[in-house]
């Protein structure tokens, strides 16, 4: 079953067409890949299904209902989350209270009652607390739990942005470049916390550089190509396809796995 469906869309900025008619569909509790070079409309891609850009044309269906239109909360409240190129966090803050940030789609309680602190708001606080500790957790950041952002080195960082995604519950995770900037033994661990969300059953819908992390954690494959379709495919059938070897190549190529 097809998790997220995106049908002949296209978004053009000016006279520059940054995506065009493209049509995909992620299954569930998959690791879905999108690669490509720089300018490629993979970061266009991903602001059009979290509700940032609204398409031009085409239709996006996540868990068979149309997103587009929705405002970016709103589809985050569907089951989305994502994480960014850059950091995006609150380095005054602790490692807790940043991924606590992640859980407020889950809690109810409006401004009136949380400056009351009536019983809902302490109850849903402590709930807060318990799912963070569990993102944390599974990010194998939960040793870090009291220290403020702003004291932790980069490659801990990308985690803890993972991890507060992850604290909103998501069914669909979509992850831009989680690997940037890594190492080799921070990759190894980044592609082995992306298997590890998967096989918890969030769907993960990956954007990444790096070759050999999207050969060993994909499933599937998109190659885009100046915003348009090149090849789709498992990592084999990519690696090997003649177009997406002539295109961004030049030639023969193999990927450690």
């Amino acid at each position: 079953m097809a998790l997220l469906e995106v049908e002949d869309l296209t978004k053009s900025f000016g006279g520059v067409t940054a995506i065009a008619d493209l049509s995909f569909q992620v299954p569930e509790d998959r690791v879905y890949s999108v690669i490509g070079p720089n300018g490629a409309g993979k970061t266009t891609l991903f602001n059009m299904l979290c509700g940032i850009y609204v398409p031009d044309e085409g239709c996006i269906r996540f868990k068979g209902e149309e997103i587009i239109g929705r405002q970016p909360h709103r589809v985050a409240m569907l089951g989305v989350s994502r994480t960014f190129q850059n950091l995006q966090m609150f380095f005054n803050m602790s490692v807790l209270d940043n991924v606590m940030v992640g859980c407020h789609l889950r809690t109810r309680s409006g401004l009136i009652s949380a400056a009351l602190r009536l019983p809902r708001v302490i109850h849903e606080e402590k709930q807060a607390r318990q799912w963070a500790r569990a993102a944390l957790e599974v990010c194998n950041l939960d040793h870090f739990i009291d220290q403020r952002a702003d004291a932790l080195p980069y490659g801990v960082l990308k985690r803890l942005e993972i991890a507060r995604a992850l604290a909103a519950n998501p069914s669909l995770l979509m992850m831009d470049e989680p690997a940037a900037g890594l190492n080799e033994t921070e990759t190894l661990e980044m592609r082995n916390l992306i298997r590890r969300i998967c096989d918890a059953g969030v769907t993960v819908l990956l954007v990444e550089h790096n070759m050999g992390l999207v050969m060993q954690v994909s499933d599937r494959i998109l190659v885009l190509d100046y915003g348009s379709r090149l090849a789709e495919g498992t990592p084999a059938e990519i690696q090997n396809d003649p177009n997406v070897i002539q295109a961004y190549l030049g030639g023969e190529v193999q990927y450690a796995v």
